[in-house]
């Protein structure tokens, strides 16, 4: 198979064929997402040996996720990796997937500065972890997963925390709900924060109980927030995992979701379909996101000293059984 052959698929010139598997900016998006399906189609594969000669590239990146604790149950990470392999897989591209802790970061600065990896993706990174500023210091091709909590000149990929958990409150207020309540995200993050702010702006009187975006903390709020508010009848859980822990404590106490208490998560992820009922939940679009963070690596790959930049999705309501 032929890059002539990919072009043809594709219906774009070769010389576009080429820019698009060499990493180049200058490409339509439209453009590129049909060459990066017709490579897929056509089972194409360059010539790495040969273009690492011409670029000087180790046609490897980085993928660092959270250590091996906070991936525990966490559904996001999959369509993470889907998201990244989907874009860098039919450019011929090595995905290294890497977990977070001080000799991984490490090792992630020596690959990059010896031309190992050629940039890194960052996923769920700490507060404050200091590798994406000493990734900026040295100039090396990042992308954050997410805002970072301070501004600093990185590309990242989000979605809007904010718009999403406005359409979790006007989903409760228009089920009649009178009493309503939500479950944080930690509030030391960007996603906590926002998800929070966005809530309380189209329901300023709702009672806030706190969790940190695990199962098991999504358990222990429904718990406080059922003996401070018995009487609560509509919940926005800030996370579907979170979710996943919390409607099972209703279960117990004898109340019907949703008809005693409805239910709004977010993410719609996997742990969505795996309540009982099913979760009415905030959509961001994962794979989606993922794929942009490899395209956004790339383009700083094939122009290095263009400016951080950030790329924010919109959220969307999935209306399920639970709310």
């Amino acid at each position: 198979m032929t890059l002539e052959e990919v072009a043809r698929v594709a219906g774009v010139s070769r010389a576009t064929a080429s820019r698009v598997v060499n990493g180049a900016s200058s490409v339509d998006e439209s453009l590129r997402h049909a060459v990066e399906k017709a490579i897929s189609s056509t089972g194409y594969l360059p010539n790495i040996a040969a273009r690492s000669l011409v670029t000087r590239r180790a046609d490897a990146i980085g993928l660092l996720l959270p250590d091996e604790r906070r991936m525990d149950g966490d559904p996001h990470l999959a369509s993470v990796v889907s998201g990244v392999t989907r874009v860098v897989r039919p450019l011929g591209i090595h995905l290294v997937l890497m977990m977070t802790g001080p000799g991984t970061r490490e090792q992630a600065l020596s690959d990059l500065r010896c031309g190992r990896l050629d940039g890194v993706i960052l996923v769920h990174t700490d507060p404050a972890d200091p590798v994406p500023g000493r990734l900026i210091a040295a100039g090396l091709p990042v992308v954050l997963a997410g805002r970072p909590l301070k501004p600093m000149p990185i590309t990242y990929v989000d979605v809007n925390q904010t718009a999403g958990a406005a359409l979790a409150g006007r989903r409760l207020k228009s089920l009649r709900c009178g009493r309503i309540a939500t479950i944080t995200g930690p509030q030391d993050t960007p996603a906590g924060q926002d998800r929070l702010a966005g809530f309380l702006a189209e329901v300023p009187d709702a009672v806030v109980v706190h969790g940190d975006f695990t199962r098991q903390s999504g358990v222990r709020a429904m718990e406080q927030l059922l003996r401070c508010c018995p009487d609560v009848d509509g919940v926005f859980v800030a996370s579907d995992l979170m979710a996943n822990g919390a409607i099972p404590v209703l279960h117990r106490a004898g109340r019907k979701v949703p008809d005693d208490v409805a239910v709004v998560g977010f993410d719609d992820s996997s742990a969505a379909l795996t309540t009982e009922p099913e979760l009415t939940t905030v959509r961001q679009p994962i794979t989606d996101m993922a794929a942009e963070m490899a395209r956004q690596l790339l383009r700083q790959l094939a122009a290095p000293h263009s400016p951080a930049t950030s790329v924010v999705f919109e959220p969307s309501l999935v209306v399920r059984e639970s709310g």
